[in-house]
């Protein structure tokens, strides 16, 4: 499907098309979207509004593995033969979520390939992404950890804006991201505060002048 406007795919207009075996789910803020170990049953794609990707381990320690915003899949892994789910989902502020069933989704992705190409491109960026994180943790302070991940959470890249709202996130969420404590990320956001780099009006703001912190050695 295109867009009137554009003439170019659009996945949230095609999947919201009429025929699909899909559901549109509304979750407040902080609610549970699917929990690790529920069944995998569907592919997940975020219409508007925020998710958390994460994983609990057996000693209860949860790790934030990603935050995701409007036009991004999620909980694809039923596509490759997970049977369960590997993480938990919670939305970070009120939020549409689609759910599309694994096996309509498997005869989309063979039968319309601007869909197949966006959800191929999404994957690729996905892993990607997750390279770049491996990376993050092994070779950089947690300072620069925490400048790329507010960056990262701000759509750094992705719009014109040198300034650009974060969704509302705890300092104790960004530490589980960075992987350090919160009162590093505490320290740390003030310090960014005071250099001007971020900015508490009105919410949570990134300065595009972050990105200094990320690239100084």
């Amino acid at each position: 499907m295109k867009s009137k406007h554009s003439g170019t795919f659009t996945a949230q207009a095609f999947l919201e098309s009429a025929g699909l075996a899909k559901r549109i789910v509304e979750y407040r803020r902080g609610e549970v979207i699917f929990t690790q170990g529920d069944s995998c049953d569907h592919v997940l794609y975020i219409q508007k509004g925020g998710v958390k990707l994460s994983v609990l381990s057996k000693a209860g320690r949860e790790a934030v593995v990603a935050m995701l915003g409007p036009g991004e899949f999620f909980g694809e892994g039923c596509l490759a033969g997970q049977s369960v789910r590997m993480g938990s989902a919670t939305a970070t502020t009120d939020s549409a979520i689609l759910l599309v069933d694994k096996d309509h989704m498997v005869r989309l992705l063979h039968k319309q390939h601007a869909l197949s190409d966006r959800f191929i491109a999404h994957m690729l960026a996905r892993n990607i992404r997750i390279e770049e994180d491996l990376i993050d943790q092994l070779f950089n302070s947690s300072e620069k950890r925490l400048a790329r991940t507010l960056l990262l959470l701000a759509r750094y890249g992705k719009y014109d804006a040198p300034v650009r709202a974060v969704p509302p996130i705890s300092q104790e969420t960004l530490a589980e991201m960075v992987g350090t404590t919160r009162s590093r990320v505490n320290f740390f956001m003030k310090k960014f505060q005071r250099l001007g780099f971020i900015d508490y009006t009105n919410g949570l703001k990134v300065n595009n002048s972050l990105l200094t912190v990320v690239l100084h050695d």
